[in-house]
């Protein structure tokens, strides 16, 4: 068993090297949400299309009600100036009630806004096919974003509408829990699985076990503050984070 553990802990710490240094080749781009051609809404409109998801329109690109909402977040991310993937995700507040998972799931949801609780509602996550293939890390890369946003904002949860099929990678990698009944989601031609994820309870786990999730406090501002129209992007600051973080432990 001793060795057993041993092994995972070497392979995991061979992966997150290998994510950190991948992240020197990353950069995150907010987008501004008046920019209804912006490539993030061509992307999704080519992911969702090549499964047959959503039927042809002749602008070729997805949005939806949600995108224009006050407490929303879109951002893609780019390996070497190619656009890769994209992730949208929503600050819920009792303040600022609305997002997808609210929509479906008001009845499982409603209640914890009464209680004065928050969460990060993370969605529209999408890839681009050929650099998926190239980069099987993608998901953990574009997911960072949510995990830096749990940091950033004052959240209990983060809630994940989830496809049945990735259910597993939520559970292992973030310790998500079902909270909801599968229901259709924001019109699409697929069923979604309610996950929540308590933030305070798997923030240190996760990240001294996946390193490539820790950021500084300055690429969280620059990600999620004021948005700035002439911001290109932001690097990651993983790395520098993590070697913050050993150091405090050293004392």
């Amino acid at each position: 068993m001793g060795a057993a553990i041993s092994s995972e802990i070497s392979t995991n710490s061979r992966f997150a090297s290998a994510l950190i240094d991948l992240l020197d080749k990353v950069r995150y781009r907010r987008v501004d949400s008046a920019s209804e051609f912006d490539p993030v809404y061509r992307l999704r409109y080519e992911a969702y299309r090549r499964e047959n998801f959503i039927p042809v329109n002749s602008q070729q690109v997805t949005r939806d009600e949600f995108d224009g909402l006050d407490n929303c977040h879109c951002f893609g991310v780019y390996i070497e100036g190619e656009l890769a993937s994209s992730l949208r995700f929503h600050v819920v507040t009792p303040q600022s009630p609305h997002s997808p998972c609210m929509s479906v799931w008001p009845d499982v949801l409603q209640p914890l806004l009464d209680e004065g609780m928050s969460f990060i509602d993370p969605g529209r996550f999408t890839v681009d096919f050929d650099l998926s293939l190239a980069y099987p890390a993608l998901p953990y890369l574009t997911l960072r974003l949510a995990a830096m946003a749990c940091e950033y904002f004052p959240v209990r949860y983060c809630m994940s509408a989830v496809r049945p099929e990735h259910t597993a990678f939520y559970k292992r990698i973030f310790g998500a829990r079902p909270l909801g009944e599968q229901r259709s989601y924001a019109k699409l031609a697929f069923p979604m699985q309610l996950y929540s994820a308590d933030v305070p309870d798997i923030r240190d786990r996760v990240a001294d076990r996946y390193p490539f999730f820790m950021s500084l406090p300055e690429e969280r501002a620059a990600l999620f503050g004021a948005l700035h129209p002439d911001l290109i992007a932001i690097k990651p600051s993983a790395r520098q984070a993590q070697r913050l973080e050993l150091m405090e432990r050293l004392g």
